[in-house]
């Protein structure tokens, strides 16, 4: 009897949930949650706090979830990784500068290095459960240029172009390897700039854009954006003007990331661009080594979109998990918050 009942314990206020018993903590929950807001201004309301603290709360559910399956299958970040990564990712600072970071953002060098661990555990596992099942072949990619043959023709010229982009609006996930964000406007600056440096110093575009390049749509393919049309280049007139003064393989200054809806210009980030080649206008057929390389990657993606959803949807399914948060806000009704 005494079993049964302690299976049906009232949590303790500084647990939010229970992943097949592990608990999360209401003190990881509100980092958490005050790293999602950024530096928005404007205070939110009861009601929106909590809704965002409910999403935060189900990322953390999903990540705890994922760690205890790559602990299961020995895929746990070792000493070894984090200290590699973390050395990797102080490279563009100062020691000064890595401890404002790390100050701006709430966190002890203890709190950093867990995340790391976290952030690598979780890419080994998606590598070997997810990765290595994806197989794309020639069949498929004939098939796809087949089928979107219309899309390779090109009717006015083309810019391939490759983006490092660093925002100072708040994010779940930074969308980079590092899984490295910056905090706000002034850290965006000296992080953009600091990867500009690096570029300088002849450090591989690609790679820098992989590991902290804010933009989750290109950061994994390192940046690239594939082929932009000109006229749709035309729209945003600085980044027009400074890519067509680009040979290929050189990059750009360091421009401002404008938000023009409502007709407002606010600056949201900070963005370098590569020119990777320009294309004259006209038909691209099957055997340029360019579209392959384009079908490939379309294909590549959209296979490990899928995998990974059903992946998560089955480990989610197999999981014991209890939202003590939810419970909460259910209990005293949106109007009691």
């Amino acid at each position: 009897m005494a079993s049964v009942a302690g299976c049906h314990r009232s949590p303790s206020v500084d647990v939010v949930a229970t992943v097949n018993g592990k608990e999360l903590l209401r003190a990881d929950l509100d980092r958490n949650y005050q790293a999602s807001l950024g530096d928005v201004p404007q205070k939110p309301s009861n009601v929106e706090a909590d809704i965002r603290r409910l999403q935060v709360l189900h990322q953390m559910i999903e990540d705890e979830v994922l760690q205890q399956r790559a602990a299961k299958l020995n895929l746990a970040a070792t000493d070894e990784d984090v200290n590699a990564k973390l050395t990797e990712i102080k490279a563009p600072y100062t020691q000064e500068e890595f401890n404002n970071q790390l100050k701006q953002r709430n966190l002890t060098i203890d709190d950093f290095k867990r995340d790391l661990r976290r952030s690598l555990t979780r890419t080994k596992l998606i590598n070997k459960e997810i990765e290595s099942k994806i197989d794309i072949t020639d069949a498929q990619i004939t098939a796809y240029y087949t089928a979107h043959r219309a899309e390779f023709n090109l009717i006015e010229p083309q810019y391939q172009l490759a983006q490092i982009v660093v925002t100072s609006t708040p994010a779940q996930q930074a969308g980079n390897l590092q899984n490295n964000k910056a905090s706000g406007d002034a850290d965006a600056k000296k992080k953009i700039q600091a990867l500009h440096n690096r570029l300088d110093s002849g450090d591989d575009f690609g790679s820098l854009a992989m590991n902290f390049s804010e933009d989750p749509n290109t950061a994994s393919n390192g940046g690239d954006m594939g082929f932009v049309a000109e006229s749709a280049l035309h729209t945003d007139v600085p980044v027009y003007d400074a890519v067509n003064k680009l040979k290929p393989d050189q990059f750009t200054e360091v421009l401002p990331v404008e938000d023009n809806s409502g007709g407002a210009h606010r600056v949201v980030g900070y963005a370098i661009y590569k020119l990777i080649a320009r294309e004259p206008a006209g038909q691209r057929e099957l055997n340029d080594p360019r579209v392959q390389q384009t079908i490939h990657q379309l294909l590549h993606e959209s296979q490990k979109q899928l995998l990974q959803n059903a992946y998560f949807e089955m480990l989610q399914d197999e999981a014991k998990v209890r939202n003590f948060l939810s419970e909460e806000i259910l209990k005293s009704g949106a109007s009691g918050r």
